[in-house]
């Protein structure tokens, strides 16, 4: 049974993704007491290569992840595709078909689980905008992935 709505992990990742720097006291306090590990960061681009990238790279800096052990990055991985599964609608291609994203991400790691047994999940939220490379051609945009480690 997953714990109480607040210590859900993908939930805590879109929270994270979206909130200013100024707005997010709160919820960092709370990630802290659930020794949840965490990052965040911006990458904008027409290339879907840069972004996973990008998200891998921020992972591993933080230690969200240890990039020597296969399943760790795996399961990053392929919360990162997913998460741009909704980003892009479902067709994830992006300079291809001439759009480009500016997204905000964050990764989370934790528990969501009441049985301990169940372990960590991993979480990757992106937020921001998705459009043709013209400045005010675009729209806003999320996608959520989910893995277990």
């Amino acid at each position: 049974m997953l714990k109480q709505a607040k210590n859900r992990v993908g939930r805590n990742a879109i929270l994270l993704a979206m909130l200013e720097d100024e707005e997010e006291h709160g919820l960092i306090a709370h990630l802290n007491a659930l020794n949840w590990r965490y990052c965040k960061g911006k990458v904008g681009s027409m290339d879907l290569q840069k972004i996973v990238s990008a998200v891998e790279t921020a992972a591993k800096r933080n230690g969200i992840v240890n990039g020597d052990l296969y399943r760790e990055m795996h399961a990053l991985y392929h919360a990162v595709l997913e998460a741009m599964q909704g980003v892009t609608r479902g067709q994830v291609e992006l300079g291809g078909l001439m759009r480009t994203v500016g997204l905000r991400f964050a990764v989370m790691r934790g528990t969501p689980y009441e049985n301990e047994a169940e372990g960590e999940w991993i979480a990757v939220a992106l937020y921001g905008t998705i459009g043709a490379p013209i400045r005010g051609l675009e729209h806003e945009t999320i996608g959520l992935g989910i893995n277990h480690i």
